[in-house]
């Protein structure tokens, strides 16, 4: 190839650049290993009742036995993990938009003591009772 003729560098140049990007999405797009810290956190909405918050957290895929509740000085926080989908760790991945990996979600509750009740994972939400505590 000649340094003479444009059309021809542009070309190799532009081919360059296409392998580059590609090399670069298949680093950066590559579901990571296992993470030790949260990497996001699921929304939350929050309802109140003269009795009762309820807290209802989006867990898409998540299965009730990945999901841990911890209520700690008026701070009520859930974690876990949502793991790829079997079909995702052997084919190759298109989009990703739904988070995945370890999740964690503080929430800070009212001032008052409160006590879990019940804890339902249905429909790709986890709905959560907090009891307030008699004073």
């Amino acid at each position: 190839m000649s340094a003479a003729d444009p059309k021809l560098w542009m070309w190799a140049e532009a081919l360059e650049m296409l392998d580059r990007a590609e090399r670069l999405q298949r680093r950066f797009f590559h579901p990571p290993a296992r993470a030790a810290r949260p990497a996001w956190e699921p929304p939350v909405d929050l309802y109140e009742t003269a009795e009762a918050y309820w807290i209802v957290v989006a867990l898409p895929g998540v299965p009730p036995e990945g999901v841990e509740v911890v209520i700690d000085g008026g701070v009520v926080t859930v974690s876990g993990e949502r793991p790829l989908p079997l079909a995702a760790r052997t084919g190759d991945i298109h989009r990703i938009e739904i988070p995945h990996g370890r999740f964690e979600r503080r929430i800070a509750m009212p001032p008052g003591r409160l006590r879990l009740g019940r804890r339902d994972l249905a429909d790709g939400c986890l709905v959560l009772t907090l009891h307030k505590a008699e004073r």
